[in-house]
């Protein structure tokens, strides 16, 4: 691929590149490669989960030095404890809302994630990109081809395949990996970890936050790093 071709270098991708913090993504990718050998973690680079194998969920506590992690960290090793600031992965509102269309058979609307929206599009002006009761309603419309279409093929694709592809698997389900290899959820790619659940899909990518030191020195990314799919 050109460098011109690389979404991140596109000049209307500025500000996106900058806000991903894609300089300094690069930089950490260079740095953990120093550290790790050739087979260090990348940031934003596809890993793959059984949707559900993830039964945690990464908690921020400043009492337990939990510090808040956001995708702009993809890639970054860290020792220490955080990873033990957990609890049992509980399904949000989205989730519900996912559940209540495509296996109980209710319309969007009656599930109530229309609400959610306007009501956060009240408050702060924009909701998931949507500004406009509109808006929302093409969002799920677009959804609800997205769970037929891998419903059809049996697998969820990773971003690199879609249209709105920027960089690895930036945007995609984000999970953080703990000492033992495992993923604990974080917030982000809330739909699309709905879909895959709710199919219970072998496998999804997801985007890497921070990762244990202890994950990296037991090999265990070579394992999240392998799909079924080839």
């Amino acid at each position: 691929m050109a460098l011109v071709e690389y979404p991140p270098f596109r000049p209307e991708n500025l500000f996106r590149t900058l806000e991903a913090k894609v300089p300094q993504k690069f930089l950490r990718d260079i740095k953990n490669r120093v550290l790790f050998g050739p087979d260090a973690p990348l940031s934003d680079e596809p890993l793959y989960v059984r949707p559900r194998d993830i039964t945690l969920r990464y908690v921020t506590a400043s009492s337990t030095g939990a510090p808040l992690f956001r995708r702009r960290h993809s890639g970054l090793v860290k020792g220490g404890d955080w990873d033990l600031s957990v609890e049992p992965m509980r399904h949000g509102p989205k989730y519900r809302a996912c559940h209540a269309r495509w296996i109980e058979g209710k319309n969007w609307e009656e599930t109530g994630i229309y609400d959610l929206h306007l009501d956060r599009i009240a408050r702060k002006g924009v909701s998931d990109e949507c500004r406009t009761l509109e808006d929302i309603k093409a969002r799920y419309e677009r959804l609800d081809h997205l769970f037929e279409q891998v419903r059809r093929e049996g697998r969820l694709r990773a971003i690199s395949q879609i249209d709105s592809y920027f960089r690895r698997e930036h945007g995609g389900v984000f999970v953080h990996i703990d000492r033992h290899g495992r993923p604990l959820r974080y917030g982000g790619g809330e739909h699309r970890f709905a879909i895959a659940h709710i199919l219970n899909l072998p496998e999804m990518p997801v985007q890497p936050g921070v990762i244990h030191l202890e994950a990296v020195r037991g090999r265990h990314l070579e394992r999240l790093r392998r799909s079924v799919h080839g």
